[in-house]
């Protein structure tokens, strides 16, 4: 299994980035994939998910500025991230696990850790 990250970079406050990432390998125990961040001094969490079905979940500090879309056939997920914020300066890593890790089709429970965990992407906000 293989997650490969792309983007991230440097931003003003305001400003915008997008990461992208793509799995490889057993696709089919990959269902949700998306992304999570760690911040220094700070617990790693949720950024957004998206499940081969079309569900999402964001976590509460990004929902209404970042969006995550899916090509499911090119087995990658796209982030976009607008209005950032200085607290959004964090690694970034791309994840997946399968549905039933999420809690069913609705997404309803975040693990901590999925199974699946690609390289860290470095996001970093300026003002």
């Amino acid at each position: 299994v293989q997650l490969q990250a792309f983007g991230g970079g440097t931003a003003q406050v305001g400003g915008s980035l997008n990461l992208s990432c793509t799995a490889s390998g057993k696709i089919w125990d990959m269902n949700v994939l998306g992304w999570y961040r760690q911040a220094p001094g700070i617990q790693r969490e949720l950024v957004a998910v998206f499940s081969r079905g079309g569900s999402t979940r964001y976590g509460p500090s990004v929902e209404g500025r970042f969006t995550i879309t899916r090509n499911n056939a090119a087995n990658t997920v796209y982030l976009e991230m607008n209005s950032l914020k200085l607290e959004d300066t964090a690694v970034y890593y791309c994840a997946a696990d399968s549905l039933k890790a999420f809690g069913a089709a609705t997404l309803t429970t975040i693990p901590n850790r999925p199974r699946y965990w690609g390289q860290g992407t470095k996001v970093t906000v300026s003002s």
